[in-house]
């Protein structure tokens, strides 16, 4: 079963977030906004899962903004009392950046208490790239946890911004590229854990991770969309991907307060089920929990 971490705004974390025993952190929002940073830092102090911080890469780089330096990220990773902390890494970079960057830090987190997470990176369409830096994470003593995200691997086969389809089936495809090459069975001969960071056109493609058998590899998830999605109305769908308009692009407000929270509780039902690895006519129901 994959636990999945649901990503929601502050309002909703004491409502949803004790249901689940896992949860990723986003860094930028405890860096960057002192109301978010009191009450996300309150809640997660009390919370007694597992926490991944995440250095919001992500967000960095969609803002054209430089990466967390690792002092401040030990900085917050001890204020939320974290697991796990993501070490910077850089998309649209070479490997060896990325891979550099992880050298330098993980000794450095592992001293300071903390796991390691690994986020392979390479150049816009360079997947050989990508592959040799997953290959290198499979092997290396420094990674505790591996990273496949909705940037690193749909960059890689140049589609990320080009095609949503193609963008929906690439972590797929790139798993079964990984198996192929034995690159899969090293990661979990080693014990790496394996992560899926964030969601892009759909929710179903848990769905298709679960019937390939890839799934059972997965431990962890995570994606504001169940949240977010339904507190601004939209439900998960019957279409192929369980989001009929793709990704819903309005960012996420962690100030919001209010919203549709029994779609959003149908939404998380069904992410919940799709987890579980149970079929479509079980979940695709109006039934809320």
């Amino acid at each position: 079963m994959i636990e999945f971490c649901h990503i929601m705004p502050i309002d909703f974390l004491n409502k949803w977030a004790p249901c689940y025993r896992t949860q990723l952190l986003l860094a930028h929002l405890i860096d960057q906004d002192p109301i978010v940073d009191q009450r996300y830092t309150k809640f997660y102090g009390m919370y007694t899962g597992m926490k991944i911080l995440d250095n919001s890469a992500f967000e960095m780089y969609k803002q054209d903004k430089p990466m967390y330096p690792a002092d401040r990220l030990i900085v917050i990773g001890k204020k939320v009392s974290a697991d796990y902390i993501v070490m910077s890494d850089y998309p649209d970079q070479d490997p060896s950046v990325t891979i550099k960057a992880a050298e330098e830090l993980a000794p450095l987190f592992r001293e300071n208490g903390f796991g390691t997470f690994f986020c392979p990176q390479a150049k816009i369409g360079d997947l050989e790239g990508l592959i040799s830096s997953f290959a290198w994470a499979a092997q290396s003593p420094l990674v505790d946890y591996i990273g496949f995200s909705i940037l690193n691997i749909p960059n890689a086969y140049n589609v990320e911004q080009k095609n949503k389809l193609q963008r929906y089936l690439s972590r797929m495809k790139f798993v079964f590229e990984l198996d192929r090459r034995g690159i899969l069975d090293q990661i979990i001969d080693n014990k790496k854990k394996i992560h899926f960071l964030g969601m892009v056109d759909g929710p179903n493609e848990i769905e298709l991770m679960q019937h390939t058998g890839y799934a059972r590899h997965i431990n962890t998830w995570d994606s504001s969309a169940a949240v977010w999605y339904g507190l601004n109305g939209v439900r998960f769908d019957s279409s192929p991907t369980g989001s009929v308009n793709g990704k819903f692009e309005k960012e996420v407000d962690f100030r919001a307060h209010s919203g549709d929270t029994e779609a959003a509780e149908f939404n998380l039902n069904y992410i919940d089920k799709l987890c579980e690895g149970e079929h479509a006519k079980e979940y695709r129901t109006d039934s809320i929990h």
